[in-house]
């Protein structure tokens, strides 16, 4: 069955959780009230700019709060809705809360990547490229590009916001360190992989 996920707007099954209380949260020691456990589920939202998000569990039960630290620990600024992702959770005062991220994996499509020169690569083909430590220069979720540039080099990369929703990522932030598997394509370099760099440094 195909879960439909809410916007970040639809607040009314994400619990005891409200804005003011993630920012609590994350000033002040979380105290449990029951045993930690590993859970699967589906990102149900996450906000990069309001710093946490939601997942619904695969065994139901009121929405886990995923705040953005537990997600950086984890070596990614963000997530995109709909990734499958296996959590540890803890009880708290204000409902659930995750601890740790284990694995996210990228919702699947059958649409094709929309830039012409990335078609003919295969996964494999991707994995074997290196990964490159670059910085973002500027992305524009709204647009649906933006370019980063690898570290020592001027040049322009150029990010489609396609190519980082398939890599399990929802926005960058400028400035924000990334590692970049890269291809040459008719206008320059291009990001075929986008990873966060805590997660390409392991």
């Amino acid at each position: 069955m195909v879960r439909q996920f809410g916007s970040n707007e639809d607040t009314n099954m994400d619990g005891d959780w409200d804005e003011s209380a993630v920012q609590e949260e994350d000033t002040m020691e979380t105290q449990d009230t029951g045993t930690q456990r590993q859970v699967r589920g589906q990102v149900k939202w996450f906000d990069p700019t309001k710093g946490f998000g939601f997942v619904i569990s695969d065994e139901g039960g009121p929405d886990i709060l995923l705040h953005a630290n537990v997600l950086r620990n984890f070596g990614q600024g963000s997530v995109v809705d709909g990734s499958a992702i296996s959590i540890v959770v803890q009880d708290t005062q204000r409902g659930l809360q995750a601890t740790e991220v284990l694995s996210i994996t990228p919702p699947q499509t059958e649409e094709s990547l929309p830039l012409r020169d990335m078609v003919e690569f295969t996964a494999e083909d991707i994995a074997q490229k290196p990964i490159e430590p670059a910085r973002v220069k500027w992305f524009d979720k709204a647009k649906g590009f933006g370019f980063a540039n690898v570290f020592g080099n001027n040049d322009d990369v150029f990010i489609h916001v396609e190519v980082l929703r398939r890599s399990g990522l929802s926005d960058l932030q400028s400035g924000e360190a990334i590692g970049l598997r890269m291809v040459d394509g008719e206008r320059g370099r291009m990001a075929i992989d986008v990873i966060g760099w805590e997660a390409a440094a392991k």
